[in-house]
């Protein structure tokens, strides 16, 4: 198990976002509330005891590996394994529940220098509705190994999770998580992103199903070359919390990362608050002094479909040494572009399909950008779905 990274204490104020307290103790974090800046846009009464403890596990979530080939092992391991952490150490109460409540936890190594042609899938069942599970996955690419892994969530419950991606020297990984949960789910996940030297990631999160779901992947660069994109799709109905927070940590030299979030959100018209659609971004990016020669944008993009929803939005950028490439950020949040709408009707398509139109295009650059024709059909259809019940 790697060494945790004490920083200041859990209820201090770091000197910046790279400095966050962490912990595989549960017990060394403070209970969140409202007033804490990672926690403001949190619905606490809809987390269900996750983050003060009062969830205890009562079911196991369902984990299944298909698509291993040569080169590639999947191992169910105690939390006596000591990889496990090497990909990074909770930073929040929920993550350290989720790391000391797990029973077992499933490690998918793919062997140095070995490609793989056909993805890697994990499928992952909830613990059931009325069930609280907790759970921890390990995804391992050893130097020079090539890899695309789809983790598929599905299924009903409360269920928080650290999930690990240790990328070695020169290897190249693909992840692509689906959060495709029943209606009744509550699930708070941690990424730990790990990138060797001359690394690659592309990581893509899609958040659509779900009562609430949290989502915080934090990128380390471990040697210099690491090259890292985010890209995410969220679509929020009547009702839904949608939160994604992001830390992409510059602590090497000649790093780069891109970071592109696009989400869309209709609301219940009756103007019923409980009804309301909300999404969360939270897009931070840390350039450390001795990370010369970094290389980094982030985009937020949110389109309001309906009354009675709201999208939060804050991309944040620390900069600590001037000798950079490039740094930069932009977020935006905003109905149909009445221009857009009135050159697709002038050309006599009917304002409905126009309005299809304009959102199809507006998540196509991300859609398009998904090597997995299974994924991109079934979010293609996914979207279609969500725009029958906007009537759009």
């Amino acid at each position: 198990m790697a060494d945790p990274t004490l920083a200041p204490a859990a209820n201090s104020i770091a000197g910046n976002k790279g400095e966050q307290f962490t912990s595989f103790d549960v017990n060394a974090f403070e209970v969140p509330s409202s007033r804490d800046e990672a926690w403001r846009f949190t619905p606490f009464r809809r987390l269900r005891g996750l983050h003060d403890g009062s969830a205890t596990i009562s079911a196991e979530a369902t984990v299944e590996v298909t698509g291993v080939a040569d080169g590639v092992t999947v191992q169910t391991v105690g939390r006596d394994d000591k990889r496990l952490g090497d990909g990074g150490v909770p930073f929040d109460r929920i993550a350290a529940q989720a790391y000391s409540s797990f029973t077992q936890a499933t490690v998918i190594t793919v062997g140095k220098e070995v490609e793989l042609g056909e993805p890697v899938v994990v499928h992952l069942d909830g613990p059931g509705e009325g069930e609280v599970g907790y759970g921890h996955i390990q995804v391992r690419l050893e130097p020079f190994a090539r890899a695309v892994v789809v983790l598929d969530q599905k299924g009903s419950g409360t269920y928080a999770e650290n999930v690990e991606f240790v990328v070695g020297d020169q290897a190249a990984l693909t992840l692509v998580n689906v959060h495709d949960w029943a209606d009744d789910a509550v699930h708070v996940a941690a990424h730990h992103v790990r990138v060797g030297r001359d690394a690659t990631v592309r990581h893509f999160a899609f958040s659509l199903g779900g009562n609430l779901v949290r989502l915080s992947p934090v990128v380390h660069y471990d040697a210099p070359g690491g090259d890292v994109e985010l890209w995410g799709l969220y679509f929020a109905d009547a009702g839904q919390h949608l939160e994604q927070r992001l830390l992409v940590d510059h602590s090497q030299p000649h790093c780069r990362s891109n970071v592109v979030y696009k989400g869309a959100l209709q609301g219940d018209t009756s103007g019923d608050r409980s009804r309301e659609a909300h999404t969360v971004w939270i897009g931070d990016v840390l350039i450390r002094p001795e990370a010369e020669g970094t290389d980094t944008f982030e985009l937020n993009r949110n389109l309001v479909l309906t009354d009675n929803a709201r999208a939060d939005s804050v991309p944040n950028l620390e900069i600590e040494t001037g000798e950079i490439v490039g740094a930069g950020h932009a977020s935006a949040t905003g109905r149909f572009d009445d221009e857009q709408l009135f050159y697709l009707q002038a050309r006599g398509i009917p304002e409905d399909q126009a309005r299809r139109l304009v959102i199809r295009g507006f998540f196509r650059e991300i859609i398009a950008k998904i090597s997995v024709p299974d994924i991109r059909e079934r979010l293609e259809a996914a979207i279609e779905e969500e725009l029958e019940l906007a009537g759009a």
